[in-house]
């Protein structure tokens, strides 16, 4: 029993209640966008960041499996393990360049995030038990996102939305907060 597929199982109650516990903050950005809230532009930017912070977790968890197992994984793991890092660094483009944002991202990374314990399953690093969590999760986290970017492409759509702006990006001068209306990105 010394390949990691083999053992009985590689996770503790405590980790899985954990992993699980990973799709709340997607959860709760889906529920503000959805429900209208004040917040929904904050929730819509964090339901992206969130989502491309983990995405790029797990190609760092390819790469601590590749090195664990030195002769099992050649550079091409490794090449695979930084691309989640550059795909979601890219997929922030389009906000920088006033480009339709989130929502095509958000589809892009959901569906990424989604297959992505295919990438586990072919590697053959991952326990049996870890590889069925990292679907649930996967597939949870992709399908909150793709949903979130359905939500994200409707909420940009209303008219007059206003955020803070710190008093240095303002056109008066003094510490003061002002509010602004937001920049439409997209469309």
């Amino acid at each position: 029993m010394d390949s990691l597929t083999e053992r009985e199982s590689s996770l503790t109650p405590t980790a899985r209640l954990l992993g699980y516990a990973g799709l709340l903050p997607q959860i709760i950005c889906v529920g503000l966008v959805a429900s209208g809230s004040e917040y929904r532009f904050t929730a819509l930017f964090m339901g992206f960041v969130y989502p491309a912070i983990i995405f790029s977790f797990l190609g760092g968890v390819w790469w601590g499996q590749s090195l664990a197992r030195p002769g099992h994984a050649g550079a091409f793991v490794n090449v695979l393990a930084v691309l989640p890092s550059l795909i979601a660094a890219a997929l922030f483009m389009p906000y920088q360049y006033g480009w339709e944002w989130p929502g095509p991202a958000l589809f892009y990374l959901g569906a990424l995030l989604a297959l992505s314990p295919m990438i586990d399953r072919a590697l053959g690093f991952a326990a049996k038990d870890f590889l069925q969590l990292r679907w649930h999760l996967s597939l949870g986290l992709g399908g909150l996102s793709i949903a979130l970017g359905v939500l994200g492409t409707q909420a940009m759509a209303i008219p007059n939305h206003s955020t803070v702006v710190p008093a240095d990006h303002a056109p008066q001068s003094g510490s003061e907060v002002v509010l602004k209306e937001a920049p439409r990105h997209g469309g």
